[in-house]
Order: structure tokens, then C-alpha cells, then sequence
């Protein structure tokens, strides 16, 4: 029964994973655009069309802010991923082979969280989910009960067998 409890939650829990890691990422694009929070990784702001802090910046808060309010979510995970993939290993991993040596763990830790949600959709609380509820509904393509599309739901293996 508890297991039935937690799969019921799956939606909303992913949904706060990704409000959460969003506004994180958010926050670091901000702080190198416009010097708040402490700044960029210098602690100042990044010079405009820099290669690639800027650009790096502008993903950072761009994707961040639409993978919160979950807008486009899987489009915008997964550049917000492979920026962090691209940071991990130009930026960080000349410095050293692991993240620990590097101090790459953010760019890595932020490249597995959103091809997490790029594969996994944005979950409940996104404004995905409303427009889609609302398009669905006018056209009457979803049945009444079916779950979300782009949400996590249990798979049983053996229909016929309890738990």
C-alpha cells in the first residue's frame, strides 16, 4: 500500500524536482548576467557576446526559467544539458579526471538532472500540462482518467500478480 502512495505522488515530486533544479540554474545565469548573488564565477558579470560565459549565461537563465514554469520543458532541458555537458568537459575536466579533482560536480550534477527531465517530461505543476489539458480537451483526444502525457507512471510486469 505505502508503494501505491509513492507512485501516486510521482507527478508532483517530479514537478518540485523540476521547479527547484530550474530555478537553481536560473539563479547562476542571473548572477553571471547581471552581477546578483555574488556575481558570475569571478564574481563580477560576464562581458555581452563572450564565448562562451555569456552564452553560457543566457542558457543558464533562459532554460532555467522555462524548465521552472515549465515551458517547453523537454526541448529546454536537454540544451540546458548539453550546455552543461559542453561546461563539464571544456571548462572543468582539464583541471582533472573527476568532478572532485575538477570542481565540475555542478556541471555534471545539472547534465544528468535535466536529461532526467528531458526524457521524463516536466511532471505536474507545468504549464505544459494546462495547454495541454486544454488542447486535449477541445479535441477530445484524451480520455476522461488517462494519465498525463509526460509523466512517469508505473509499468507492471506481471498484471496478474500482486506485489
Amino acid at each position: 500500500m505505502p508503494e501505491r502512495v509513492l507512485d501516486r505522488a510521482v507527478p508532483f515530486v517530479l514537478g518540485l524536482f523540476r521547479i527547484v533544479v530550474g530555478l537553481l540554474f536560473a539563479a547562476h545565469g542571473a548572477a553571471a548576467l547581471f552581477g546578483i548573488f555574488g556575481g558570475g564565477p569571478k564574481g563580477g558579470t560576464v562581458e555581452a557576446g563572450a564565448w562562451p560565459s555569456w552564452y553560457a549565461a543566457v542558457i543558464q537563465l533562459g532554460c532555467g526559467l522555462l524548465i521552472a514554469f515549465g515551458l517547453g520543458t523537454r526541448i529546454a532541458a536537454l540544451l540546458a544539458s548539453g550546455s552543461m555537458a559542453y561546461a563539464y568537459f571544456v571548462v572543468h575536466q582539464p583541471d582533472g579526471l573527476l568532478p572532485l579533482q575538477n570542481h565540475g560536480e555542478p556541471a555534471a550534477m545539472f547534465c544528468w538532472a535535466f536529461l532526467l527531465l528531458g526524457f521524463t517530461g516536466p511532471g505536474a505543476l507545468a504549464v505544459d500540462v494546462v495547454f495541454r489539458r486544454r488542447s486535449d480537451g477541445a479535441r477530445g483526444t484524451r480520455p476522461l482518467g488517462s494519465p498525463p502525457r509526460g509523466v512517469l507512471s508505473v509499468v507492471q510486469v506481471n498484471p496478474g500478480t500482486r506485489d
